[in-house]
């Protein structure tokens, strides 16, 4: 087990070069398209089978707190990017479907942002680089009880 020095160091420079990253993909993002925010909604939406999701597991996936999530669904819903309707399985539940128009929104705003993802982490590191780092994060992604967040990324 590595020494709490360490640790935190290793800590503070992935913390600190996510917060570099972030910053720069937010300043670079296509905001005249979608806030950073409704595309990572939409992003984890169009991951999951079928485009939809339940409300409930958007939210453990989503950057923002659970109060955003439903009031930015909302918002989506009223511009057609996204339809809601009660989980026939839990009649508390909501699922979150993404809809074609919505689908076409993120594929356009998601072009753009690969792009700069692509710039900012494939120009800084190479693809042994990049494999090792998915393969770190995944371990620190597991550790904490969370799935990998692309299992089939270095596939």
């Amino acid at each position: 087990m590595a020494d709490r020095a360490m640790a935190v160091a290793a800590w503070e420079a992935l913390f600190r070069a996510q917060v570099s990253i972030m910053r720069r993909l937010s300043a670079e993002f296509p905001t005249e398209v979608m806030s950073l925010n409704e595309y990572d909604v939409l992003f984890n939406i169009s991951r999951a089978p079928g485009r939809h999701l339940r409300l409930k597991e958007l939210n453990r996936h989503v950057l923002i707190s659970q109060p955003s999530v439903s009031r930015l669904v909302d918002r989506l819903a009223a511009r057609g990017w996204v339809e809601k309707s009660h989980d026939p399985l839990d009649g508390r539940g909501t699922i979150v479907q993404l809809t074609a128009k919505g689908f076409q929104e993120f594929r356009r705003a998601a072009i753009h942002h690969m792009e700069a993802i692509t710039d900012r982490v494939g120009g800084t590191l190479d693809e042994a680089e990049l494999r090792q780092l998915i393969d770190l994060c995944d371990r620190l992604r597991e550790a904490q009880g969370q799935p990998p967040a692309n299992p089939h990324a270095a596939e």
